[in-house]
């Protein structure tokens, strides 16, 4: 009797959540999130992006076995099913949580197919194949990429002595908007002097880029945002204020909106799925 009592208050608990969560649809999504087992395939624990390389390798041999189907060599054929064997299955050794995704029997089919050259029903099995394809793509991509291939900027715990990155970038913001207080109420000294502070910051932020950007030259602040500058000195000193507005506007779009737009977004996003909440989070959301 009590197991009934039970299993009673446990379906009612269900409807409540169940109820709960469809009364919230229009403020929730759900997504799933990757077994942990696919981080060891990319950086920073691996040196390379091994899985990254292994779809790449996937979908060029598909695109092999579908151009030699379609000019009936069988050689070539057998050559690119072989090799896509392996990377098919190599999924699973990666990733042995995702071994029922694997679609075995279409593979052995195309196998079987190859043999007797029926090269009609390679097409059909590879799109069964890129089907399957498809559907773990839309469940993992993007939340995958975001998960391992968004900036992690936790590392850079200091940019000088006394300032985290965090703290860097509110101080950037304050001199950025005083330069635009100054300047509009008629103090150019102080919006000069606040344009120097903000210069320096954004030399002592690009020193944080190489750590990513090892092969390109000097990224941030770019010649663009530098020659920027120089003529946002000269329109504080001697220009109208319609074009230290425009100069302005140039500076915090190349300086701060080019780059949150590319990192920010990115880099908040893996801090979401990355970052467990607590129970108190998860009730108040």
């Amino acid at each position: 009797m009590k197991n009934f009592y039970w299993m009673v208050l446990l379906c009612l608990l269900m409807v409540i959540v169940s109820g709960i969560i469809y009364m919230h649809k229009d403020q929730v999504s759900l997504i799933k999130i990757p077994p942990k087992s696919l981080a060891q395939w990319y950086k920073p624990e691996n040196k390379r992006q091994v899985w990254l390389h292994n779809m790449f390798k996937l979908r060029r041999e598909m695109q092999a076995l579908r151009f030699y189907s379609q000019a009936k060599e069988a050689k070539k054929l057998q050559k690119w099913l072989n090799q896509f064997s392996e990377h098919y299955l190599k999924i699973f050794e990666m990733v042995p949580e995702w071994n029922k995704k694997l679609d075995r029997e279409a593979l052995a089919t195309l196998q079987n197919f190859a043999q007797v050259s029926n090269f009609q029903g390679i097409t059909k099995v590879l799109d069964s194949l890129d089907e399957s394809c498809k559907l773990c793509h839309t469940d993992y991509r993007a939340i995958t990429a975001t998960m391992y291939r968004a900036p992690d900027f936790s590392k850079i715990e200091k940019l000088s002595s006394s300032a985290s990155i965090q703290e860097h970038m509110k101080t950037l913001i304050k001199q950025i908007n005083q330069v635009k207080i100054a300047s509009e109420d008629g103090m150019p000294d102080h919006a000069l002097s606040s344009l120097s502070d903000l210069s320096k910051g954004l030399e002592l932020l690009g020193e944080s880029c190489s750590g990513c950007h090892k092969k390109d030259r000097k990224i941030y602040p770019s010649d663009s945002m530098s020659q920027t500058l120089a003529r946002l000195k000269q329109s504080i000193k001697f220009g109208t204020q319609k074009k230290q507005g425009e100069e302005l506007g140039s500076l915090a779009v190349q300086a701060c909106a080019r780059c949150h737009a590319t990192h920010r977004l990115s880099a908040d996003s893996r801090k979401l799925f990355l970052e467990p909440q607590s129970l108190s989070e998860l009730i108040r959301h």
